[in-house]
């Protein structure tokens, strides 16, 4: 399993080379919301996509 800051370094690396500090900003954002979302599914934090439409219905 990789590590955090391995698919980080990854993900950096495959910037072209005129990305900017919000590009790799960004990168690291969606890296750190994928191992949550992750994270939430192993521990059975979820809800169904009832629940998800009833939500939604609310706002």
């Amino acid at each position: 399993m990789e590590t955090l800051k391995e698919k980080s370094i990854e993900a950096i690396s495959k910037l072209p080379n005129n990305a900017n500090i919000d590009d790799i900003m960004y990168r690291l954002y969606v890296i750190d919301k994928i191992r949550k979302g992750e994270k939430a599914v192993k521990e059975g934090k979820t809800i169904s996509t009832e629940e998800l439409r009833k939500e939604i219905e609310s706002w």
